[in-house]
């Protein structure tokens, strides 16, 4: 859990008379503002913001997750004595139980974000059968901010006619190498992202000839958004020492200049081009669900009346994602009506055609047959508005594999992925397509790449799920089961529960399997006989491999 601020904030003017029982306003004095304090530590080159929760190494910003930041916070701030192991577990994870390598890991995380080591220990002090301690040098400072009641108010010329879409200009990534000649490689990773963001048709991102306006000039992020009309900015950097390359890339919110996203990527200069390309994939596929994220909870926050179509649907993907039965027909009601305000509106027919697929999918509703057909054709709807459009033809690919035609699933998934290399969820209807055709490798290798592009995704659970059933089918019962205790440990899910019934029966751990079969039975989501289970599967093998873990599980046909 973040870690509380701990002190008050100060009223600068509350001693002064003058400011009692007066209007201020009425004579053209501002009222006094609330300023807030911003703590600051720096040790060796590094400087910790706890108010805006960031590392920086020089002007580079350091990557942390949000347990990682919070230990190295609590490790600064006691410099003064061990803190022990209960501690940082009472501190950082409010008490909970964790294992020694969940807490070694994290540690090693902070030093390694410091440029220290467990050998070295320059900062960071292992003291045997004690606990840590932070002994760097470090020098604390406490500055006024801004005031934050002038921070927040913009005078009416200064708001921006940003669109009604999230809108993202890449700048050119800086050359830090101190070599001109090295600015084809940066502006070549700069080119390749605005590409492949390019490729997410939900957001606006501009043209590489406006963003290189701006090569070689330090502009603000904020008047670049005024200039470029735009919410968002990612910039980095390249940095080339003798034969590894360091790359940094940060997105900002240019109304306020906080960063949404940053990271850092350390590679051995062997081929140029393949850095290139994984750095591109790497950052396209992040930023998508980092914009997708913020600008979701924004369209919550907002009333009805003041909503245009694509707010509604932004709180329709909210709600889908929730996937629960009570979400998903909100979900169906707000793009129903993101469609009566924009009838040419192709995302929202996407919507309506994913929330009732995971209605199919999750089990939310027993309408199978009628919801498969009804997906289907607002995914078509889609495609007439918007041929290119990606999440359409997933729906489309997802809604043949679990018809009986895994074939066409396939090449509707394939066609997804060549539209946008870096769409995790092309890469999951490609693995549902390639499981039901009797392919399981196949359906490994491409939940394995979703899962890399979008390690955090809403609907993880369920890849780890289809990944067991994989797993399964190949016989390697061990590995399924641990894939399903993870996909269950993210969210009960029917699958992953009926291929721990399968596996543990096939092991012989039969009081297991049965205990899976009575979750299964016990549950609304869930199939209740073999039949339902094995249908979707083309090979007969693959259908009768099923049914035999499940009937020895006490699984009824």
């Amino acid at each position: 859990m973040p870690l509380s601020g701990g002190f008050n904030l100060p009223l600068p003017y509350a001693s002064f008379s003058c400011w009692r029982g007066c209007d201020s306003t009425a004579v053209g004095i501002p009222k006094p503002a609330t300023w807030a304090r911003n703590l600051l530590y720096s040790f060796e080159n590094h400087v910790l913001d706890t108010d805006r929760r960031e590392l920086k190494r020089g002007s580079e910003l350091i990557a942390l997750e949000p347990q990682v930041f919070d230990l190295l916070v609590y490790l600064v701030q006691n410099r003064d004595r061990v803190v022990s192991k209960d501690d940082l577990l009472s501190a950082v994870w409010g008490g909970r139980i964790v294992s020694e390598s969940a807490l070694s890991t994290r540690v090693n995380a902070v030093r390694k974000a410091v440029g220290d080591t467990g050998e070295w220990q320059n900062l960071i002090r292992t003291i045997a059968r004690k606990g840590f301690r932070f002994v760097g040098e470090v020098r604390q400072e406490q500055q006024p901010r801004t005031p934050i009641a002038q921070a927040v108010v913009e005078t009416p010329n200064a708001v921006l006619a940003l669109p009604d879409r999230a809108s993202i200009a890449v700048l050119p990534f800086s050359n830090m190498s101190g070599n001109t000649e090295q600015d084809y490689f940066a502006d070549g990773i700069t080119d390749d992202i605005i590409t492949a963001l390019s490729k997410w048709r939900w957001f606006l991102v501009i043209a590489r000839n406006s963003s290189f306006t701006y090569k070689g000039r330090n502009v603000d992020v904020k008047q670049i958004g005024r200039d470029l009309e735009v919410r968002y900015v990612l910039k980095g950097s390249v940095r080339r020492a003798g034969n590894r390359v360091r790359i940094t890339a940060q997105l900002v919110d240019t109304a306020t200049g906080a960063h949404i996203w940053a990271e850092r990527f350390d590679r051995e200069l062997t081929d140029v081009f393949a850095i290139q390309d994984e750095v591109t994939q790497r950052v396209a596929a992040a930023i998508e669900p980092a914009l997708a994220k913020i600008e979701t909870r924004q369209a919550t926050r907002r009333k009805p009346e003041h909503m245009l179509a694509w707010d509604h649907y932004l709180r329709g993907l909210w709600h889908f994602h929730r996937f629960n039965d009570e979400d998903s027909i909100a979900a169906l009601a707000c793009f129903e009506r993101a469609l009566e305000l924009d009838g040419n509106l192709a995302d929202a027919h996407v919507g309506i055609a994913r929330v009732l697929l995971s209605q199919t999918i999750y089990r939310l509703r027993s309408e199978r047959e009628s919801n498969l057909r009804s997906s289907s054709e607002a995914a078509r709807r889609a495609l007439v508005l918007d041929g290119e459009n990606a999440y359409a033809l997933y729906a489309l690919s997802i809604v043949s594999a679990h018809s009986g035609d895994s074939e066409t699933a396939v090449t509707l998934a394939c066609r997804a992925i060549d539209l946008n290399p870096n769409f995790a969820s092309g890469y999951f209807a490609l693995a549902i397509a390639s499981l039901f055709a009797g392919r399981p490798e196949e359906a490994i290798a491409a939940i394995d790449t979703a899962l890399r592009l979008s390690p955090n995704d809403p609907q993880s659970f369920a890849w780890l799920a289809q990944r067991a059933s994989a797993l399964y089918l190949l016989k390697r019962y061990e590995e399924s089961i641990e894939a399903a205790r993870q996909s269950c440990g993210m969210r009960w899910f029917h699958t992953a529960c009926r291929v721990l019934a399968a596996g543990y029966a096939q092991l012989g751990l039969l009081e297991q399997a049965r205990l899976a079969v009575s979750e299964l039975t016990a549950s609304p989501w869930a199939e209740k006989t073999i039949g339902e289970v094995i249908m979707p599967f083309k090979r007969a093998a693959d259908r009768n491999h099923y049914a035999d873990g499940l009937r020895r599980a006490g699984m009824p046909e």
